[in-house]
């Protein structure tokens, strides 16, 4: 079903806007490419330290635009600027000159503008007229409601808090992993194998017997994510640790068991003989594929979120990196950087954490979501 939002106006649209982002923007440049009278979508970056004139601003413009222009049959464009603690001074809008910069690159790639509004300081502003007295963000209706929507989150961080198991959950685990790394090694570089005890834990060896179907484990973690078992919990751990079978849990988990059952012999292969991954599975890790499931992805991250919080604080980097990339692949480039400082504070030479940094940064965004827009 096709949940309409009207906005009749400037007002209309900036209420519009924290349902179509799903948060109320904060110190942020949020564009609204538009097919026509509807919008496909929203994108939303960091404002820019300073705002600043100059290459930054045109830089930033040219890269912003670039990103709204690849929604198909975008025609034309809205700018919100949300800036935090910026109050309209005599006549001036802050972040005036970057959005000349967004205009200018719109117009240049026959984009209309439909939009170039201000907010900050509890008040908001057009830019296309700047002499008119601001306007109060009460004259802002409340955001439309939306059937299945409970309502914006506070701002664009929300949502990356990890959950708080309790400490006697995240202790079960440490001592499952220990139980397991007795028997499949070492979680992470640097972690010894255990000793192994008088009596070994019969647990650990029948984890090890359910990763040797490594898919149908993927699976079966998804249908309770939030009620593993500190032995499941402590294989995910590991196996989200080891390069090669993280990348297809990720294949997996954004696209099907039958998936997973071939990245892993295409990981296997590769190994063994150093054959290509075929395109079709390697493609996924890039963003490149057929749009994944929402909710499947949704699912994987809440299992993942929960995996980190349970486990020991040097086994974290792995689950932390692919807790980003299913952000990342969600469309949620601002929680995939968060995750990527805490996988990086915790490893700092963790590889796959410094590829998809490099992705995120550069303000990459996967393939299928410009799909997901047409």
């Amino acid at each position: 079903m096709t949940t309409i939002v009207h906005a009749a106006g400037a007002a209309e649209l900036l209420a519009a806007i924290p349902v179509l982002t799903g948060f109320t923007p904060r110190d942020s440049v949020v564009l609204l490419p538009f097919r026509g009278p509807r919008t496909a979508g929203a994108l939303r970056f960091d404002l820019p330290a300073g705002a600043a004139s100059g290459p930054t601003a045109a830089e930033f413009a040219a890269t912003a635009i670039g990103l709204a222009c690849r929604v198909p049959d975008t025609d034309a464009l809205a700018i919100a600027v949300y800036a935090d603690g910026a109050p309209i001074e005599g006549g001036v809008l802050p972040a005036g000159a970057l959005v000349e910069e967004l205009i200018g690159r719109a117009e240049a790639c026959d984009l209309h503008l439909i939009e170039a509004l201000f907010v900050g300081g509890e008040s908001w502003a057009d830019y296309r007229d700047p002499e008119s007295a601001p306007h109060s963000l009460t004259e802002v209706p409340p955001p439309p409601s939306v059937p299945g929507f409970a309502g914006p989150a506070p701002d664009q961080f929300s949502g990356t808090e990890l959950p708080s198991p309790g400490l006697f959950a995240a202790e079960s685990v440490g001592r499952a992993l220990l139980a397991l790394e007795r028997v499949l090694g070492p979680a992470v570089a640097g972690r010894s194998r255990p000793p192994a005890p008088e009596r070994a834990d019969p647990r650990a060896q029948e984890t090890a017997l359910l990763l040797d179907d490594l898919p149908s484990f993927l699976e079966e973690v998804l249908d309770a994510p939030e009620a593993l078992s500190p032995f499941a919990t402590a294989a995910l751990v590991w196996v989200l640790n080891r390069p090669a079978l993280r990348d297809v849990a990720l294949v997996q988990w954004a696209s099907s068991i039958d998936r997973g059952d071939r990245a892993l012999a295409a990981q296997l292969s590769h190994g063994i003989s150093g054959s290509a991954v075929p395109s079709d599975i390697g493609g996924i890790l890039i963003g490149d594929g057929q749009r994944p499931d929402s909710d499947r992805l949704g699912i994987a991250l809440t299992l993942v979120r929960r995996t980190v919080a349970l486990a020991p604080r040097q086994t974290r980097g792995g689950p932390l990196a692919a807790a980003a990339w299913l952000s990342w692949a969600c469309g949620r480039s601002t929680h995939a950087a968060r995750y990527l400082d805490q996988a990086q504070a915790v490893d700092p030479q963790l590889t796959f954490a410094q590829l998809l940094r490099a992705v995120v940064d550069a303000g990459m965004l996967p393939r299928w979501s410009f799909r997901a827009a047409a």
